[in-house]
């Protein structure tokens, strides 16, 4: 994680655009891409979205997409000085106290 955020913010520097890498910019971007992953989906049937991968154009473009979306999640974080690893376990365990097993098991309702 930390190779991929240094390679982002160096990225970004080279180009000079870290002065439009605000927080909002990146959230509006980050927004954007996350729609143009939907959009992949869009109109599938669940069993066709499962199968997503296995079509090359289709998977090349799902993949694509979540490129994006790693890229601006992870310069979001980097200019936030937010570990997104630690974010991320931390919700889990939020998580895993608001939806114990023995309640959350099979069911998809939000309590």
């Amino acid at each position: 994680m930390d190779d991929l955020m240094s390679r982002v913010r160096e990225f970004a520097e080279e180009r000079d655009w870290q002065q439009f890498h605000t927080p909002k910019n990146l959230a509006m971007a980050l927004a954007g891409e996350v729609g143009e992953l939907i959009a992949e989906f869009q109109w599938l049937t669940p069993e066709e979205s499962a199968a997503v991968m296995s079509d090359p154009d289709a998977g090349n473009r799902v993949r694509a997409e979540l490129g994006d979306v790693m890229i601006y999640l992870t310069r979001l974080a980097d200019v936030l000085d937010v570990n997104l690893v630690e974010a991320a376990l931390t919700k889990l365990q939020d998580s895993a106290r608001r939806y114990p097993v023995d309640l959350a098991r099979g069911s998809a309702s939000k309590r």
